[in-house]
């Protein structure tokens, strides 16, 4: 089945938006803003506070975040 414009458009922005997070985090100093994210949003340590579920979520949001930007830089363009 054919895309629709509108959805050729939203991919196109799409495409648009993986390549200016591959900008904006594939130089040296993108490099060195995403190890510190990867440090302080917990992304190689657990965010289960034990009896603290409210704490647990919000560290889990910061963790959520920073793979959300790791997975935009990482994503192959098409």
């Amino acid at each position: 089945m054919a895309k629709t414009k509108q959805e050729k458009d939203a991919e196109k922005q799409y495409q648009d938006l993986v390549i200016t997070y591959k900008k904006v985090f594939g130089n040296d100093d993108g490099q060195k803003v995403l190890d510190d994210l990867s440090r302080r949003c917990h992304f190689k340590t657990t965010t289960n506070i034990k009896g603290d579920s409210h704490e647990s979520a919000y560290l889990e949001g910061q963790r959520a975040a920073f793979l959300f930007i790791l997975n935009m830089v990482e994503r192959p363009i098409e």
